[in-house]
């Protein structure tokens, strides 16, 4: 569902640089983007370890018909890249990811990312809905997004994960939406940083069916929600943003999940928005966050 709303510029780029830390490497990029005519309009940086560990840099940029100039652009860096054993990443900010989402029975994670998209907050498309119900069709249909049920039993777990594999095999980037399953190794092997699920934030202390419920009668003070990169290690991906949110003794189960859906919605929009903008980059079992 593509959004009018907040248009990036034409001429407007990102570029995402690491290599090996040692002086010289921001002398280095930014005198190559002053010597091809670009603007840097923001720039953003980390170092793992002054003394050996990994740059990172972020820069946001216009150059005149970018578009046509890439392709000089990306053989000035491929020989920037041999000299100082950079990786990068340069993106055309126009361009907007592929998103498919998928969800279960709970809508208000899937709603949060239509709306934005609509207002123009999240630079992207949702190209597709993925369910093991059928319950949020109407939801996806009043957004015009296609939607897809995929059952899925212990029998039939792999044939319906394959189906959902094939319905997703172009897509940018996969949101687990509150979406109650769990994904095999193979299918996180697919999407590598590019699989992103929301859960609370009681884990591991309340696991369970009902984790609300056992979080009132423990009395906790805390609601949170945690946004993270799926791994094949479940619920142990690299973390890209978390949020709490204070409760006291007042709090019925139900104005627990209320609290809840509120903050996993924040998160889970916030995560989705700074990955498809090129702010998130992972660094082992952790993230650095350009925010």
């Amino acid at each position: 569902m593509p959004s009018a709303q907040n248009p990036q510029p034409a001429d407007a780029g990102r570029l995402v640089v690491r290599c090996p830390d040692r002086p010289g490497i921001v002398a280095a990029i930014s005198g190559l983007m002053a010597e091809v005519g670009a603007n840097i309009t923001d720039s953003q940086q980390h170092s793992s370890d002054p003394s050996g560990g990994t740059f990172t840099l972020r820069l946001e940029f216009v150059l005149a018909d970018l578009a046509g100039r890439r392709a000089e652009l990306e053989a000035r860096l491929a020989e920037l890249a041999g000299e100082w054993q950079l990786t990068w990443r340069l993106v055309e900010a126009t361009h907007r990811p592929r998103v498919a989402v998928f969800v279960s029975l709970t809508d208000h994670v899937l709603q949060e990312l239509i709306y934005r998209v609509s207002a123009g907050d999240l630079q992207a498309d949702i190209v597709a809905v993925v369910s093991n119900h059928p319950d949020l069709e109407p939801v996806a249909a009043a957004a015009g997004i296609p939607f897809h049920h995929v059952p899925v039993t212990p029998e039939t777990k792999a044939d319906a994960e394959a189906r959902a594999l094939g319905i997703v095999a172009d897509v940018d980037l996969v949101v687990l939406a509150r979406y109650m399953q769990i994904v095999s190794p193979e299918f996180c092997a697919r999407f590598p940083e590019r699989l992103i699920n929301i859960h609370h934030s009681f884990l591991p202390a309340f696991v369970g069916a009902n984790p609300y419920r056992a979080a009132h009668d423990r009395g906790v003070k805390l609601i949170g929600a945690t946004a993270h990169y799926v791994t094949a290690e479940l619920d142990a991906g690299p973390i890209i943003e978390q949020e709490v949110a204070r409760v006291d003794h007042r709090a019925t189960v139900e104005d627990m999940r209320r609290v809840g859906r509120y903050v996993e919605r924040q998160v889970l929009a916030q995560a989705v928005t700074w990955h498809v903008e090129d702010r998130v980059i992972v660094e082992g079992p952790r993230t650095i966050v350009f925010a």
